[in-house]
């Protein structure tokens, strides 16, 4: 199962088709010109046309990536897919339709309407068609076991056992390749063992799917054991697994389950996703823009801070250690020295606004936040974004998560330069204010959104304006 060749097809075809789709779209309007004597020869027109062989596809993968159409090329649902087809050719055509208005008279590219419903069909033909068939055959695969998922149920008495079954007796294959189950507790023996090797307890989960490359975790649990949801979901926060639930006669009443095949077994998909796909995916383009325009900007900036540095104290000019990134993973944060060196050869120690380890350059760099500007490298190798909590260091969430277990939700999304927390409440000087500031960040999470994220960096360069950092 190689995701990266068939991400190549739908990418290859959807390039070409585009190719084609304004290729035909330039002859419809090169005749269409020609036939009402329109005083624009052929000549002049296939500078932009030859200029659209290359921009215009780049421009319709852009909106693919973006809309999220090649994030699982082998969960595809055929009828989602001529949905988001047809929607995205309506949005693309009409933005094409609009840049080309802004093209000068000598193009021969004029707005009119006709042709550009000619463009929005074409489209749509060339493009759906091939995806279509490449959606098609993998379904089938996965529908005859060739393609699957390796699975993981937790649980190990009557509804997992029952679960299985059904799954494992469906006329056509779900693409669940089941590899074993977690139970609960100690114990050695299980109902579940009958059918499946047991690979432990929930406490070891996490290797457990690491070893097994396990993609989706089936929740079946027996109504005794509902008060171990929380526990099982922060077990499975540092893992990129798709979840699953069996619904309770409660979630069927409330509407909470979502029929996604006629013949599979009705399952809750417990969403990872906190933002809508085209969000995400538009504020990593915008973290990744923004950190290389804020580095190059800053170089006079940056040339000037160095030379304070040096000036001021010995050491060396940047700071950096690990922190904890998105799913649990370490990564090595860089910033611009502001304590004296070796400030921290006792241990990990927070910061406060009497901290005698800062040196008076370094207060000043902290007041505006200079001292941050190396987190924009950071933000260009994908471990940071501009906004998302604040990373904490394994020592210090150790100790957060022993008094706020939830404070590992926070491993849902990259950490941010700048965060909600930061900004409603400020740095933390002791565990204490580190999980009183966790509830801003809390609700952050559960408002993730690109107006959200202008809100904060507004907020935060007001506060870089009026030097109010620590």
């Amino acid at each position: 199962m190689n995701r990266k060749w068939q991400l190549s097809k739908y990418l290859v075809f959807d390039f070409l088709s585009a190719v084609a789709s304004w290729t035909v779209f330039h002859h419809y309007w090169q005749n269409a010109v020609e036939s009402g004597n329109n005083p624009v020869v052929a000549n002049e027109i296939h500078v932009p046309y030859r200029i659209g062989l290359i921009i215009v596809p780049l421009f319709w993968l852009f909106l693919y990536y973006l809309s999220g159409y090649y994030r699982d090329v082998f969960r595809k649902s055929r009828l989602s897919e001529l949905g988001q087809t047809v929607s995205i050719t309506f949005l693309g055509t009409l933005l094409l339709f609009i840049i080309l208005q802004f093209l000068p008279p000598r193009s021969g590219y004029r707005p009119a309407l006709p042709p550009f419903l000619s463009l929005m069909a074409y489209h749509f033909v060339f493009t759906y068609i091939p995806r279509a068939v490449i959606t098609t055959m993998n379904t089938h695969r996965v529908h005859r076991g060739e393609i699957g998922f390796n699975t993981l149920i937790i649980g190990s008495s009557n509804k997992a056992i029952d679960i299985y079954r059904e799954i494992m007796s469906q006329p056509r294959g779900s693409g669940n390749k089941f590899v074993g189950f977690v139970s609960l507790n100690h114990q050695t023996k299980h109902l579940m063992g009958t059918a499946l090797p047991h690979l432990g307890n929930l406490e070891s989960i996490g290797s457990t799917i690491q070893e097994k490359n396990v993609e989706e975790v089936l929740i079946a649990i027996e109504t005794s054991e509902h008060d171990m949801i929380n526990r099982i979901l922060n077990k499975l926060i540092d893992t990129r697994v798709v979840v699953k639930a069996i619904p309770s006669m409660y979630d069927i009443l409330t509407g909470r389950v979502r029929m996604s095949s006629i013949l599979g077994t009705p399952l809750i998909s417990v969403s990872q996703n906190l933002m809508p796909v085209w969000q995400a995916n538009l504020k990593s383009l915008v973290d990744y823009s923004v950190a290389l325009f804020a580095l190059v900007v800053s170089l006079p900036i940056t040339l000037f801070l160095v030379i304070g540095i040096k000036l001021t104290s010995r050491g060396p000019i940047f700071y950096s250690h690990e922190r904890i990134g998105r799913y649990g993973k370490p990564f090595v944060i860089y910033k611009f020295r502001s304590m004296y060196n070796q400030a921290e050869q006792n241990g990990p120690e927070l910061s406060s606004r009497s901290d005698g380890r800062i040196t008076p350059f370094g207060r000043f760099m902290r007041k505006s936040r200079l001292d941050e500007i190396p987190n924009f490298l950071n933000v260009l190798k994908g471990d940071m974004s501009l906004v998302g909590p604040r990373p904490e260091r394994k020592y210090f969430i150790d100790r957060i998560v022993e008094q706020a277990p939830h404070y590992l939700h926070l491993l849902k999304v990259k950490p941010g330069i700048t965060s909600w927390g930061q900004v409603k409440f400020g740095y933390a000087e002791n565990v204490e204010q580190m999980i009183e500031r966790l509830k801003y960040d809390l609700i952050y999470l559960d408002n993730m959104s690109l107006y959200v994220d202008l809100k904060i960096i507004i907020y935060t360069v007001m506060t870089i304006i009026k030097r109010k950092g620590i």
